[in-house]
């Protein structure tokens, strides 16, 4: 099937249902984007940004990936990050892990799976640095769901070692990393006490003068 006719007729009953609430809505939106918010997440498709914080369409800038990494080689996300920062001068970034992430799973197994492994070498790493921590729960969950959090609070780290986040600090521009979790089984979010907003906060083995 070429066309995907029960999708653009879902998208029609969606714009129509806003409009009927406000409609000027979409013609609003498409005259500026100003958000405060990025949010790096997990491209699973159960965790829909806008919808579990209960925003709307251009309220929050989202980029998504396989297990929401930061990662310096990354271009992609670092222009999302720069874009997000300098042009339309966000005042929080999110990262947002959560449970069962089947990225964190494949990268505590030691199959191969392709491609794919470049990509969690990254969260294989982690799990090195804190094996001993981790392999002292006794359920798999457990495992996964600490090492789900463990990669939140890495990913914050990466971006405040960014060049990009920290000019912003150094500028005197207003701006907090922050560190959540998501758990699908009951749409709960949770807020891992991680919130970097200034330069001073981070190590000053990362710091860039």
């Amino acid at each position: 099937m070429r066309v995907l006719n029960k999708l653009f007729k879902q998208n029609k009953k969606w714009a129509e249902k806003i409009k009927e609430s406000d409609p000027q809505f979409f013609l609003n939106l498409s005259k500026q984007q100003n958000p405060e918010y990025l949010w790096i997440g997990c491209s699973d498709s159960r965790v829909p940004a806008n919808e579990i914080i209960g925003m709307m369409p251009g309220e929050v800038f989202v980029h998504r990936n396989i297990a929401n990494l930061v990662i310096h080689t990354d271009l992609n996300c670092l222009s999302v990050i720069q874009y997000s920062v300098e042009v339309l001068k966000v005042k929080h970034i999110i990262v947002c892990g959560h449970y069962g992430c089947g990225g964190i799973q494949v990268a505590m197994e030691n199959k191969g799976y392709g491609l794919i492994d470049n990509w969690i070498r990254n969260i294989k790493d982690l799990h090195r640095y804190h094996r001993e921590e981790i392999e002292a729960l006794k359920s798999e969950k457990e495992k996964v769901d600490l090492l789900s959090e463990l990669n939140v609070i890495e990913q914050v780290a990466n971006i405040c070692h960014t060049a990009i986040v920290q000019d912003a600090w150094k500028s005197g521009q207003e701006l907090s990393v922050h560190g959540w979790i998501y758990s699908i089984e009951d749409g709960i979010l949770k807020d891992l006490n991680v919130c970097t907003t200034s330069l001073e906060e981070i190590s000053q083995t990362h710091r860039l003068r």
